[in-house]
């Protein structure tokens, strides 16, 4: 009496989560489907599926199985996430859907490693807008090497490794106004770093303050 008592009350609440998550599911979507609008994917449809399950898979978060569907171009049908995404789309997916996730959350800081891999050019200086957004309201640490992304932060560091042969140690240095710009510029150029790299790069830093602005 007492186990079929526990599974009429299981199976309650899992239908319950059920509806709950099917309706969630729309407005998720649709909003980070918008996010991907702003993220050089135009046409990008995100999709939820939400699958009833049995009993006999019951486990401790319900009975459904989830599965994220994406579709980066107009006209296709969208279809995995895991399977179909390139690596420059699952890096802006991952914000996207991070950006809305984040809404109205009480998270002090997000930490990115390398969100913007596999993008360039203008969209990923959009990529760094997001960020920039999403550090208006947060603490927001991005690991990047991206000249676009970068020069939208507010403050940088410049992580290196040092090693005698026998370990390796990790340091952090908070980098100051001309150092700014000869990392940018290392960035952009590679090794050798010309004064119009410098130029570029002070460019960049410029335009994005008066971003900010």
């Amino acid at each position: 009496q007492q186990a079929a008592s526990a599974r009429a009350d299981y199976e309650k609440l899992a239908g319950a989560l059920s509806k709950a998550r099917r309706a969630a599911a729309k407005k998720f979507a649709k909003a980070v489907s918008e996010a991907m609008h702003g993220l050089g994917m135009p046409g990008g449809v995100f999709e939820i599926a939400v699958t009833s399950l049995g009993m006999d898979a019951a486990r401790a978060f319900g009975l459904d199985d989830i599965e994220f569907l994406i579709s980066a171009n107009p006209g296709q049908a969208p279809q995995s996430l895991a399977k179909i995404a390139s690596g420059g789309e699952l890096s802006r997916m991952s914000l996207a859907i991070q950006l809305i996730a984040s809404d109205g959350s009480s998270i002090p800081t997000m930490v990115f490693d390398e969100v913007d891999s596999g993008v360039g050019g203008g969209v990923a200086e959009m990529v760094g807008r997001c960020l920039q957004d999403l550090g208006s309201h947060r603490q927001v640490l991005c690991v990047t090497h991206l000249p676009q992304v970068a020069s939208l932060a507010d403050q940088h560091f410049r992580i290196s490794k040092v090693t005698d042969g026998k370990s390796t140690r990790t340091q952090v240095h908070t980098l100051g106004k001309d150092e700014r710009v000869e990392e940018l510029a290392r960035m952009l150029g590679g090794v050798e770093i010309t004064s119009k790299t410098l130029e570029h790069a002070a460019e960049m830093l410029a335009g994005a303050a008066r971003k900010r602005a």
